[in-house]
């Protein structure tokens, strides 16, 4: 696998093709958001899960010995399937289940969708933090059960979302890849005080309020006689209305909290529909009621079980107190243990854990209770999630009652087995409500104007997700130069295929329209762009090689952490792309060893790359480097790359020179691929010893298709410091 590092000549050319950013090959695919659970007049589908005794899934159980009851009522099961979460058939298989793909004989794909996401694609694990009941020490252990998942359980090309209930981590609320914005996520969680919080004494909880609204005697005793004791001069039965509007007023104010955390659970789900295939989320909490007498609980907990079916979402619940008893539910419980209310408190754990239980259950997860270590918890949950059954049926009624559904599953002779499967849907007529969006549509067309435009384009930039019906690609880099200072070049590029041309002044024109923002870590933004690209057709069609639009915006930023975010609209069609990227600028001021973001281009194969004259491929031979938005090479082709080093430690002899090695590793899955030797760093001929240069090239002939990152390791052997610096790509 040849690796060579470029002299000084062959970094500046490096640099240029990057500074100049030449069009290159856009060969992004359209992703597809798929639902693991569809609800349509087509089919119905759902997962499944099946379990022996010791916890282990159990494989190579056939479609016969699968029983499926829809309210009781036996269902003929149309369409069969395991699937692996992550893996590139699971969107092709979600797909073939909802009889949008065509399928063989065995249920799976027959030909690969040209929608279907390449490579490696990989989980998507959300946690919600339920933080308005969380006790400050609850909320240090979830801190550090996230951090361990962070540098410990993520994969190379996962995504995490850290949500929660309160809306303290704002900005960082959103789901991503990049570990420096989840860290930062998790620093953002502190301990919240809600409106349920009782500040009287003695501390009544949730559960002894509600065991006096429901007729307990031995708690109302007991409270009324500590208030009596307190004041003496109250008669007994206004001490009893004194508390019994007490243990209202507790009720009520858990009851908004309950609300809250409910209505915000469901927001996250039906927002991760967005993302594709099955998600794992870990919903976080002290406990707290759910009873039926409680802020409509049946209500939201049948809207969070159909948000969950419908968006792909599966609940693992974790107590965040860990082993508790009757006696330690909560640390305010300490001033109430009486015997009196020993009946009450001994059921006090199993009320708050219920909610737990009912989350999981109805969705098809499992509640994981009364441990004190956490981070076993998510690698469990993450290796029972790996796997799952996918069953469809199609539905008999043509008229959606918009009724709750049960779904029961099992599997025939094996009662020993536990099967885990989504509670049930919520049945709703999809025909009306295409009817509607179709509407909405219409009109949305019939007023299209250029306000229309900048607000579409506005609206995907906001969005926290990325639009792929205009495939668009962003490159976010970094750089210090001494006239300028630390600045980022924002790069996108547009798949320039299907793009709508008309004549404007004689000439064939297709219009882009343009824009970005780029935020900082609190959401607010700091600079941004709009503009227009006119494109025309190739006048060579004797061009091999696809070229993408590639536009790229200049910004001046300070340290710290930004994302930037961009979306493009060809108006002709409708077609609108978006993309964002998470980029941490390092303060040079510190003089701290730093590297500058990893620049990379693909020099293609001669033979390929058409040259206009004899003259000029003699002078080009060999150097044809194309710079890379969306970083996906063919194995064909070698990888260039180049970045520099800030503030290396400078020798104290006459010379006042940097000594700094460098290492080039190529990862895949956190394994590595290819790792060079440590090696120096050239600085002869740099003008500049803060602003060492680097760049080398790698082939990639022997590297099989993937998802890979390049990480470039620099290490200062005067100030016995290091520094690192990755970059993501594919080669497919």
């Amino acid at each position: 696998m040849p690796f060579k590092a470029l002299s000084l000549k062959r970094y500046l050319c490096v640099l240029l093709f990057c500074l100049c950013a030449l069009a290159f090959t856009a060969s992004a695919q359209q992703e597809q958001t798929d639902e693991v659970v569809r609800v349509s007049s087509n089919l119905i589908q759902t997962d499944v899960m099946v379990f022996d005794k010791q916890g282990r899934f159990v494989r190579n159980l056939p479609r016969e010995q699968f029983e499926l009851r829809i309210d009781g009522k036996l269902k003929p099961i149309t369409f069969f399937e395991l699937v692996k979460t992550g893996s590139i058939s699971e969107d092709a298989q979600l797909a073939a289940a909802r009889g949008e793909a065509r399928t063989n004989v065995s249920g799976s794909a027959a030909s690969t969708d040209s929608n279907v996401v390449p490579l490696d694609r990989a989980r998507v694990v959300l946690f919600y933090i339920d933080d308005l009941h969380l006790a400050a020490d609850s909320i240090q252990r979830v801190r550090n059960f996230l951090l361990n998942f962070i540098e410990n359980e993520m994969g190379q090309n996962d995504e995490a979302w850290i949500s929660s209930a309160s809306g303290q981590i704002g900005f960082l609320q959103q789901p991503t890849g990049d570990k420096t914005v989840l860290r930062a996520a998790v620093e953002r969680l502190k301990t919240r005080s809600t409106a349920s919080s009782d500040f009287e004494r003695p501390p009544m909880s949730e559960h002894q309020a509600l065991s006096i609204e429901k007729g307990d005697q031995g708690v109302l005793d007991f409270f009324v006689e500590r208030f009596s004791a307190d004041n003496p001069t109250f008669p007994r039965q206004s001490a009893v209305e004194i508390v019994r509007r007490r243990a209202i007023s507790r009720l009520q104010q858990a009851a908004g909290v309950t609300t809250n955390t409910f209505a915000s659970l469901n927001n996250v789900i039906l927002s991760s529909a967005q993302l594709p295939g099955r998600k794992l989320l870990f919903f976080i909490s002290d406990g707290f009621l759910i009873d039926d007498q409680l802020a409509n609980v049946p209500a939201s907990m049948r809207r969070i079980a159909d948000s969950a079916a419908r968006s792909g979402v599966v609940i693992y619940s974790i107590d965040a107190r860990g082993l508790i008893s009757s006696t330690d539910s909560s640390a305010e419980n300490a001033a109430t243990v009486s015997p009196r209310l020993t009946h009450a408190n001994a059921g006090d754990v199993t009320a708050t854990q219920e909610v737990f239980r009912a989350l999981a259950s109805d969705t098809g997860g499992r509640a994981m209770l009364n441990t004190n270590v956490l981070q076993p918890v998510a690698t469990a949950a993450l290796k029972e999630t790996n796997t799952y059954y996918l069953l469809a049926w199609r539905p008999e009624d043509e008229n959606p009652s918009n009724k709750f559904r049960r779904i029961e599953v099992s599997v025939v002779g094996r009662p020993e087995l536990v099967v885990r499967v989504r509670r049930g849907f919520l049945e709703q007529d999809e025909k009306a409500e295409s009817r509607r969006n179709t509407a909405a549509a219409n009109d949305a067309r019939r007023a299209e104007t250029k306000q229309a435009t900048q607000n579409v384009l506005f609206k995907a930039i906001k969005s926290g997700f990325p639009l792929n019906s205009l495939p668009t690609s962003l490159f976010v880099s970094y750089a210090d130069a001494p006239s300028i200072g630390t600045y980022v070049t924002v790069s996108m590029e547009m798949e320039n295929e299907g793009l709508q041309f008309s004549p404007v002044e004689g000439k064939q024109t297709a219009i882009i329209d343009l824009a970005g923002a780029i935020y900082n870590d609190q959401g607010k933004p700091v600079s941004g762009f709009q503009n227009k690209m006119r494109v025309h057709p190739p006048v060579d069609t004797s061009v091999t090689r696809k070229q993408g639009l590639v536009y790229n915006y200049q910004a001046r930023l300070k340290p710290g952490l930004y994302q930037v975010r961009v979306a493009a609209r060809d108006p002709g069609t409708g077609r609108t792309g978006s993309a964002l990227q998470w980029i941490e600028i390092p303060d040079l001021a510190t003089r701290k060893l730093s590297l500058s973001s990893v620049i990379v281009g693909e020099r293609v194969v001669e033979s390929t790359v058409p040259q206009k004259d004899e003259e000029t491929a003699k002078n080009t031979a060999g150097e044809e480097v194309f710079f890379s938005v969306s970083r996906r090479f063919t194995r064909s082709s070698s990888l260039r790359f180049a970045t520099n080093i800030y503030n290396a430690a400078l020798s104290k002899d006459g010379e006042q020179t940097p000594d700094v090695a460098l290492q080039v590793q190529i990862l895949r899955d956190h394994q590595p691929v290819l790792t060079t030797t440590l090696s120096k760093v050239a600085t002869k001929g740099v003008p500049d010893m803060t602003r060492l240069p680097y760049a080398a090239e790698i082939s990639l002939g022997a590297i099989p298709a993937g998802r890979y990152l390049l990480q470039v390791t620099v290490i200062d052997r005067i100030a016995k410091t290091s520094a690192i610096q990755r970059v993501s790509f594919e080669i497919g």
